[in-house]
């Protein structure tokens, strides 16, 4: 296989740069944020599992945020996205975006709801 070279342009400068060095960024940008999740994940600070943010501990929301980012550039660089038109990327891009925070807060809601009924007993909706 032969190794092929990208044009990029970087602040006006013309710059080579090879896909083999390409890879080995995004193994290192991969390595990194999954480094720092691991070592979230085996320490658990305490100031961030015991700060709720939306009622979910932010340690939580690293965690989400994290792998979303993840999720976000292995889609852009090995789903080739950053040559496509910008409406293309944030149409794939936004959409799951989109539907993960909706699903949170779905869960949110609901699960708050399900926790008061067990804590309090039958609450009824008041509309």
């Amino acid at each position: 296989m032969a190794h092929g070279h990208k044009l990029e342009i970087f602040r006006g400068l013309l710059k080579f740069k090879s896909n083999t060095q390409k890879i080995w960024g995004v193994l290192v940008f991969l390595t990194i944020v999954t480094a720092i999740e691991v070592i979230l994940g085996i320490f658990k600070p305490a100031i961030l599992t015991n700060t709720l943010v939306l009622g979910m501990k932010l340690l939580n929301w690293i965690f989400i945020i994290l792998t979303l980012v993840k999720a976000y550039y292995i889609a852009w660089d090995f789903m080739h996205l950053r040559d496509e038109k910008s409406a293309l990327r944030r149409a794939i891009v936004w959409t799951p975006v989109f539907l993960v925070l909706y699903l949170a807060f779905i869960l949110l809601v609901e699960g708050n709801y399900i926790f008061d009924v067990y804590k309090d007993g039958f609450m009824k909706w008041d509309f």
